[in-house]
């Protein structure tokens, strides 16, 4: 009998915890889906976000380091030194071009720094050449002795004829005459006569025009007055007369 009642009460007790795991077991079951309706459900906000920085999307820069102050001196004293060393360069090439152009107007100066007295001179030599001109060959005894056999006697002067004393004053204007033009090429001045040249209107200067048979048009027929250059210089163009145009 007690046996009986410790194994009815040993029975009692495994259906009471069976019942109250079953109960548990539906209430846990109950309240699942009402959690995941509540997880599931969005909760929206009335509030815009912001818009995304530039920074942002291309990616977070890492921040430079600071440069010392010493480092920011040394820098700018470096391109002051690059800057006046530019300008040093500039001012050394317009030093040599000075000097260059200094050089070459004192050459120049010195050249032609006889040009308005040797164009003064110019007139004597035309003088010297118009009397030598003056004066033929034919006229002269010394070109007549030179086509005579005989020997040339001493002449004395109570001897002499006219003859001689033109030819002495011949002598003289010609030697005259060529010691100046040497002093002329001493001084790098020399005549030039353009006859039968291309008439240049950079060297010679027309006085007439004239038709010539024979003679191409624009070429020089007659000087006038002959050309002197000094140097690479005109000092008086030649004063000619030009071949004209027949047809």
């Amino acid at each position: 009998m007690a046996m009986t009642a410790a194994h009815a009460l040993q029975t009692l007790r495994s259906s009471t915890a069976l019942l109250s795991s079953r109960t548990l077991a539906r209430s846990a079951a109950m309240s699942r889906p009402t959690r995941m309706a509540l997880s599931s459900r969005r909760h929206y906000s009335e509030e815009k976000l912001p818009p995304p920085s530039e920074d942002s999307k291309e990616g977070a820069k890492p921040a430079e380091p600071a440069v010392p102050p010493e480092v920011a001196k040394l820098k700018a004293k470096e391109a002051e030194v690059t800057d006046l060393t530019h300008r040093l360069r500039y001012l050394q090439a317009d030093f040599v071009n000075l000097q260059r152009n200094a050089a070459r107007e004192k050459e120049q100066t010195r050249d032609y720094a006889i040009s308005h007295f040797a164009s003064d001179l110019l007139e004597t030599a035309d003088v010297l050449a118009l009397a030598l001109k003056a004066i033929p060959k034919s006229a002269l005894p010394s070109n007549n002795d030179s086509e005579s056999s005989e020997p040339e006697l001493p002449i004395d002067s109570t001897t002499k004829l006219p003859e001689h004393y033109l030819q002495e004053l011949y002598d003289g204007v010609e030697l005259t005459y060529r010691q100046l033009l040497h002093t002329f090429f001493k001084h790098h001045i020399k005549p030039y006569d353009p006859t039968g040249d291309q008439f240049n209107p950079n060297l010679h200067e027309a006085l007439y025009q004239a038709p010539i048979p024979g003679k191409e048009p624009g070429t020089v027929i007659d000087c006038q007055k002959t050309g002197y250059m000094i140097k690479d210089r005109v000092l008086r163009a030649a004063q000619v007369g030009v071949a004209q145009d027949t047809s």
